[in-house]
């Protein structure tokens, strides 16, 4: 392959690379000769042949794997959350909010149509906004922020890590993590750095080890963390603003996604003088994945940015769909559903986790839709025998950042629709498949 490969300059040599993919010569997987033979083979200096793979790394062109090599990028699945399509299974590892629980807009739809919006017009509805600044305002000690409206959470990680890296660049995430944060930061070409989770959420030495790595931005969950369930602790929380208070420029990005669900406090990692900074909640899980909206409340400087990407006429969010939220984010019947649901989820979850327990299961009490239930064996052996009694489950191998980790021991299951009989019948059957 190096005697294909030509060019004297790095941006030649880096041009080379990307014709021969072009035309199908290279391929997803394929691997480029190391440094010092294609400096050899060219006649040029090792430090071109670095910088020529840098260019190509930065573009997502190529992935460098150490001493594994520098090899052609594809186009790598992950895994999405949400029923499996094509089964017959009983799948109890989707994710998703009960439907029964989630308010009927059809009250609402009424009141929030009116005077159409035209070009130009401000990009954010004024009742949202001064709605959602005395919300996020209880919980964000910040003297000035700004509230941006994305088309849900993950829109908004794509857009706030847009504005501020560049390809190549690192990012802390939580390991185990959220399939949809390891899919953003994959197709955004940045490098993943996890950062372990325990009972107490992000633990201080992962996130030291992250910095000392060179993130330029970390992505958290500070309650009913996906997939865990665990919540930040308030004493946590403080050790890791300590830690990030020599490093005010990193970007952070708290997505508080079960918010107006969850049962626990909301503890943060954005200190008062932390300089980039986002809380992101989305309605997805108590108004439905459906009402794709998501409230960013943002350091000015960052504002600004995600401003230029949500500009007036292009890409902005439907002022009937802010209306809408709005509206149902203030009518009480609406909110009263939102309160029982968050009360079921809670019960249901812990009534699982107790009878898990008393089988021998460690399940420990968590928040959120889902349910981290560590398994004496392999889980991708307990999740095949599952499938031969009919129960489709999520492995906890999905969502582990390191793809040479140990196979992992842990279940994510989504159990709350269950009821006692069908959730009785479940666990007799994971104590036969962990056997």
């Amino acid at each position: 392959m190096s005697a294909e490969i030509t060019g004297t300059t790095a941006a030649d040599i880096a041009d080379s690379v990307r014709g021969l993919r072009d035309r199908g010569t290279l391929r997803p997987g394929d691997a480029l000769p190391p440094v010092r033979e294609l400096a050899a083979t060219l006649g040029v200096n090792r430090n071109t042949a670095v910088a020529a793979y840098r260019q190509l790394a930065q573009a997502g062109l190529v992935v460098s794997r150490g001493r594994a090599g520098t090899t052609i990028a594809g186009v790598e699945a992950v895994a999405q959350e949400g029923y499996a399509a094509d089964t017959v299974l009983r799948d109890v590892g989707t994710g998703n909010p009960d439907p029964r629980l989630i308010p009927d807009p059809s009250p609402a739809l009424a009141r929030v149509t009116g005077r159409p919006v035209l070009y130009g017009e401000p990009v954010i509805d004024r009742g949202l906004d001064s709605w959602a600044h005395e919300w996020i305002a209880t919980d964000l000690d910040q003297s000035d922020f700004r509230v941006t409206v994305t088309s849900g959470a993950v829109d908004a990680v794509e857009r706030l890590l847009a504005q501020a890296l560049t390809r190549d660049d690192a990012v802390a995430l939580e390991d185990p993590c959220f399939l949809a944060s390891i899919h953003t930061v994959r197709l955004g070409g940045y490098r993943a750095v996890p950062v372990p989770v325990d009972g107490e959420g992000m633990t201080v030495v992962g996130l030291r080890a992250a910095l000392d790595a060179g993130i330029r931005a970390i992505i958290c969950t500070p309650r009913a963390q996906n997939p865990t369930g665990s919540s930040l602790t308030a004493a946590r929380a403080a050790e890791l603003r300590a830690v990030l208070a020599d490093h005010p420029y990193v970007l952070i990005i708290e997505d508080d996604h079960f918010s107006m669900l969850s049962q626990r406090p909301y503890e943060t990692l954005i200190g008062p003088g932390h300089r980039r900074f986002a809380l992101v909640r989305s309605v997805s899980k108590f108004l439905g994945p459906d009402m794709c909206l998501a409230l960013a409340a943002t350091d000015p400087e960052t504002a600004e940015r995600l401003s230029m990407r949500l500009s007036p006429g292009t890409t902005w969010v439907s002022h009937l769909l802010q209306r809408l939220t709005h509206a149902q984010l203030t009518d009480p019947s609406a909110l009263a559903t939102i309160g029982t649901a968050a009360a079921h989820y809670a019960e249901r979850n812990a009534t699982f986790a107790q009878l898990l327990r008393t089988h021998g299961f460690d399940a420990p009490d968590s928040d959120g839709l889902s349910l981290w239930v560590e398994l004496p064996r392999p889980a991708r052996a307990v999740a095949e025998k599952l499938m031969r009694r009919g129960w489709l489950a999520r492995t906890g191998d999905e969502f582990a950042l390191d793809e040479k980790a140990e196979p992992s021991r842990h279940l994510r299951l989504t159990v709350h629709d269950l009821s006692d009989a069908d959730a009785a019948a479940f666990v007799a059957d994971l104590v036969a498949a962990s056997r």
